[in-house]
């Protein structure tokens, strides 16, 4: 009976070490992050950093050579149109040469003209705006009717914001053009007051504003044309970003924009209105030459939420180049390339099943999928090196 139980305890001994020797060398599944494959919207955006800039800046140049007296207003002092912003001691040899004289009358007459297209252009921009107002009108109208589409409305009433915009910028270069002809008048002036012996001029601000930057603050000759300071309205602002012309391609007049990290609550609503023509190169960080263009975005939310935002503030800005509602969703970080194709790991039941997908468009984050995935199966992000089809897997989360 001794003999048999020491057998059996022998055999068991030994049951329990290959059972032990199995569970210690085994493969163990792979530790893998994993997440679902989604349906929802597809973006492509572009992302990147500007700045604010006030859209119309009027710098205030001295009309005649001579000695300007120290400034008596500071940057953020609001003045009105006509306010004296500087005196200048004119410098009476240049102010009695006939020749100055002679020049005098014909800038004189260039700024007349100046100011007779400038109203030109003002009226046909009234003329624009007033058209603009109509069609948006008869779009609303038809719209209410079902017989136009909502995307023919947001055209006809981006249409009408642009003229209205379009209106103002023609104001305000008749005001510069009128601006033009008081500097003209003013050197004449001055050659007047320097002939009767009174010499100083008094320099007006040809808008109402409030001082952006004062670029001459101590008493200095100064030549004719000197800037001496910058006006604007600090509240009319607009958004400029730089992007590479192979994402501004894609960039059209009108795109929406989303302003973020700009120092408020919340992020900010724009339009684009501009892609200039015209690109510039620009050298990376990395020393690389990058062919770069300016991108002018409008804020379309109401202004007492950005009214903290003054001219040259940075912000980032996301532009959207295309959207599209439904679309099967995947993260990038789950697909890898496989030949020519792309390819991702499917977990089911705890094991890795490699998968071949066919992409639509990538995205920054996400990738939209147009055949080898449905909505709700589970990929792995971050595929390790040494994982293969058939593998077995472990969720870290």
């Amino acid at each position: 009976m001794g003999r048999h139980l020491r057998r059996a305890l022998i055999a068991a001994s030994v049951l329990l070490a290959a059972g032990g020797a199995f569970v210690a060398f085994r493969p163990r599944p792979a530790l893998v992050e994993t997440e679902q494959v989604t349906r929802g919207r597809f973006e492509v955006v572009v992302e990147e950093d500007g700045r604010t800039r006030v859209r119309d800046r009027y710098v205030v140049s001295a009309p005649v050579a001579g000695q300007v007296m120290r400034l008596g207003v500071r940057a953020g002092d609001t003045v009105g149109r006509g306010d004296v912003v500087a005196e200048i001691l004119a410098a009476p040899s240049a102010l009695l040469s006939p020749r100055a004289r002679r020049e005098a009358e014909e800038r004189l007459g260039a700024a007349e003209a100046m100011l007779e297209q400038a109203a030109a252009l003002m009226e046909r921009a009234a003329a624009e705006q007033t058209q603009a107002e109509a069609d948006a009108a008869r779009v609303r109208q038809l719209q209410a009717r079902g017989a136009a589409p909502l995307q023919q409305l947001e055209r006809a009433e981006l249409a009408q914001r642009v003229a209205a915009r379009d209106m103002l910028a023609a104001e305000r270069r008749r005001h510069a053009a009128e601006h033009e002809v008081d500097q003209a008048r003013a050197v004449l002036a001055a050659v007047d007051a320097t002939e009767n012996g009174e010499e100083r001029r008094e320099v007006r601000a040809p808008v109402a504003g409030r001082v952006l930057r004062v670029l001459q603050e101590s008493e200095a000759v100064v030549a004719s044309g000197a800037p001496l300071l910058e006006l604007g309205d600090p509240t009319d602002l607009e958004v400029v970003v730089d992007v590479l012309t192979t994402e501004a391609v894609g960039i059209t007049p009108g795109a929406p924009v989303t302003i973020e990290r700009w120092g408020g609550p919340a992020p900010l609503e724009g339009r684009v209105r501009l892609v200039e023509p015209g690109a510039f190169t620009r050298v990376s960080a990395l020393g690389v030459e990058e062919q770069r263009v300016w991108v002018v975005i409008d804020l379309t939310g109401p202004p007492e939420s950005w009214a903290a935002l003054g001219d040259g503030f940075r912000v980032d800005a996301r532009m959207t180049v295309e959207a599209v509602e439904g679309a099967v969703l995947v993260p990038v970080s789950a697909l890898f390339r496989r030949g020519a194709g792309w390819a991702v790991f499917v977990v089911q039941d705890g094991v890795a099943h490699e998968r071949q997908v066919a992409l639509a468009r990538r995205a920054a984050r996400d990738a939209m999928v147009s055949s080898g995935l449905a909505p709700g199966e589970t990929v792995i992000l971050f595929p390790p090196s040494t994982l293969r089809d058939g593998g077995r897997v472990s969720r870290t989360r």
